[in-house]
């Protein structure tokens, strides 16, 4: 199987090939012989090269609304003709560029090209989106871009463009979605919101669907103050009316009002406690210097080859020093053994893809690197925007299933049968 840089480097070369040959008597106009060019030079050429090409295919649709060709004379009694050229400052991926638009008499004329009104070229509009996936505030944006290019753009430009967003957000929020998920993971990533001139903590709820060939993929985002079963019904309501008609584990960590609306929305999933979040919150009660023996005297617990095993493990644990030391820990563990147990059907293998979300905590971990910088987000739009954005530059090399998920996959074929090898329809 080739390697990713490999296959990247080939899709290069390919985009690459297919580019437009220029003619080398052009080249030689704008290179003289055997005299290098400078990197500025170069880049000068290239919106030189810009500029023309804009104004000549601007030019081109113009003669197309007219029916004519520029310099061709036409009586003074067939109607709208050209009427000179009206400069315009467009900015450009290079940065800022001052062209040429040609008029028609009538004003009937409607660039294609570049609108009306429009004052962006493409290209740009993907830097400034790239920049603001990455958790560059607008005003960070507008310093880099009078910095690199000395393009002079306002903040409610920015705003405009990054706005334009909500529009691809609300279609992949609303995109049908595959009819059956063995695994979905439901986690919260707690953000700084500002809400009627009060900086609230809101929770930001994703949810992670694992697919029948092992692939990943975020199923929705959204936004609450509060987590109860009314919201968690809202959301698997959604789910189902956007084609999800079973899940056969959802996986969580404990968040409120999860199992009421679980149970009557999909009444057959099981719901699985994360075992990692269940461990963290016990070594909470601890302090660091009784942390390390805590964990090592719980993990017999987590490991053991049955539901059954693990009930004796636990009671053990209860009857020992730590159990007696905490005895905090051993009823967090039984107020969510229902939820602990499910995972113990499986092999080890299949454990490791089910029993933590790991899988959507890193995606957390590298969402918290993108907007610690930021004091707060302005609205829940805001916060959206920015997460939406920074979780497509996440998912996009996403495409390989776990390693170990051909085992699981003949687990899950065998536990839920029809369930799993014939999703409804």
């Amino acid at each position: 199987m080739p390697s990713k840089t490999k296959t990247k480097n080939a899709a290069i070369a390919a985009r690459t090939a297919a580019l437009p040959q220029i003619p080398k008597e052009l080249l030689d106009q704008f290179v003289a012989q055997g005299s290098p060019m400078t990197a500025e030079q170069i880049s000068a050429t290239t919106m030189a090269l810009k500029k023309a090409l804009i104004e000549r295919a601007l030019g081109a649709e113009l003669s197309h609304h007219l029916g004519d060709l520029p310099g061709v004379d036409r009586p003074a009694a067939s109607g709208n003709h050209r009427n000179g050229r009206s400069p315009k400052t467009v900015h450009t991926e290079d940065g800022p560029l001052r062209i040429e638009v040609p008029r028609d008499r009538e004003g009937s004329f409607e660039p294609v090209l570049i609108p009306k009104h429009e004052r962006r070229f493409t290209g740009f509009d993907d830097k400034i989106v790239a920049l603001y996936a990455r958790g560059m505030t607008v005003r960070e944006i507008q310093g880099f871009l009078a910095e690199q290019y000395g393009s002079e753009v306002s903040p409610e430009f920015i705003s405009s463009v990054t706005d334009a967003v909500m529009a691809e957000v609300s279609v992949w929020q609303g995109r049908p979605l595959e009819p059956m998920y063995p695994v979905v993971f439901f986690d919260a990533l707690r953000v700084k919101i500002k809400e009627e001139a009060v900086v609230r903590n809101k929770a930001v709820y994703l949810a992670l669907g694992v697919l029948p060939d092992g692939t990943r993929d975020i199923l929705g985002l959204w936004i609450e103050n509060t987590e109860g079963a009314k919201f968690w019904m809202k959301v698997f309501n959604e789910l189902k009316t956007r084609g999800v008609e079973d899940i056969l584990i959802a996986v969580t960590d404990g968040l409120k009002g999860i199992p009421e609306a679980l149970g009557a929305v999909y009444p057959v999933t099981t719901l699985q406690t994360c075992i990692v979040h269940l461990i963290r919150n016990s070594l909470d009660f601890a302090s660091w210097k009784d942390r390390k023996a805590l964990a090592a005297a719980l993990k017999p617990i987590y490991t053991a080859a049955s539901a059954e095993a693990a009930a004796h493990a636990l009671d053990a644990f209860e009857a020992g020093a730590w159990g007696l030391k905490f005895p905090t820990v051993v009823a967090a563990w039984r107020r969510a053994w229902d939820r602990v147990i499910p995972f113990f059907a499986f092999s080890p293998a299949v454990r490791r893809v089910i029993y933590t979300t790991n899988a959507i905590e890193s995606i957390h971990a590298r969402l918290r690197k993108i907007i610690k910088t930021r004091g707060h987000f302005p609205s829940d739009d805001a916060a959206t925007k920015l997460i939406w954005l920074a979780l497509r530059n996440i998912t996009a090399d996403w495409g390989r299933s776990a390693k170990e998920w051909r085992e699981a996959m003949n687990q899950f074929a065998i536990a839920y049968g029809d369930r799993f090898t014939r999703p409804a329809a």
